[in-house]
């Protein structure tokens, strides 16, 4: 008799991909999160492609920053928010405490 094998995720993934690996010939076992559990779930997925940005080489980059936009832009309509509505809010965060080109990091401040 045959081995089947298993691999476990356990993690959110793409709308298309049960549908992508029933086409490569394998059984998916998914489920639909219920709505109080999504918001979490976006967030460890954000950690996750944070994560892969970090470590990816250059070939890399672009679709790793297109997975954490995703990420970020499922995260803001569950919110309740705009794409507009964030860039406004960061627009005045930017202006009221800067940006990060200037690459500062901070080592220690000292209080008298």
């Amino acid at each position: 008799m045959a081995q089947i094998g298993r691999t476990l995720h356990g993690k959110l993934v793409r709308d298309r991909i049960p549908e992508i690996i029933a086409g490569n010939g394998q059984v998916p076992k998914f489920r639909v999160l219920p709505r109080e559990r999504f918001l979490p779930a976006l967030v460890a997925k954000l950690h996750e492609e944070a994560e892969e940005l970090g470590s990816a080489g250059q070939e890399d980059v672009l679709g790793e920053l297109a997975d954490v936009h995703e990420v970020l832009a499922t995260i803001i309509t569950l919110l309740g928010y705009t794409a507009e509505q964030v860039e406004r809010a960061s627009a005045e965060k930017r202006s009221a405490r800067g940006s990060f080109d200037e690459r500062y990091w901070l080592d220690e401040v000292e209080h008298p």
